[in-house]
């Protein structure tokens, strides 16, 4: 897991060589502390073949708009730079996972 902001989103998560997870969140969000084990497990099933990256919307503004966060969490997840899916609230760690492997079924 690595955490990052406006400033090193883009090494941090777009120039990764794993697909990323993104944890868009917010410290005031009930929800996105409910979510944070969910994907801290999901992201140690997948070990290896993913990365899980949290950002702080509040912290960064730009990414926050960049992403069109309009609900906390949003989670994205992203290869190559791009946004391969998008997922709004909190989920259990089955359906995290049901998501992350159909998302990345078609890249693995």
């Amino acid at each position: 897991m690595a955490d990052a902001t406006d400033t090193t989103f883009a090494a941090v998560a777009e120039q990764s060589a794993l697909p990323v997870v993104v944890d868009l969140w917010a410290t005031w969000c009930g929800p996105c502390r409910v979510v944070t084990p969910a994907l801290e497990q999901v992201a140690r099933e997948l070990a290896g073949d993913v990365k899980l990256v949290k950002v702080d919307v509040d912290a960064a503004p730009t990414l926050s708009r960049r992403f069109d966060v309009k609900a906390v969490p949003t989670l994205l997840i992203m290869h190559d730079g791009k946004v391969l899916a998008r997922k709004s609230g909190a989920a259990p760690a089955s359906a995290l996972r049901r998501w992350a492997d159909t998302t990345l079924a078609g890249i693995r």
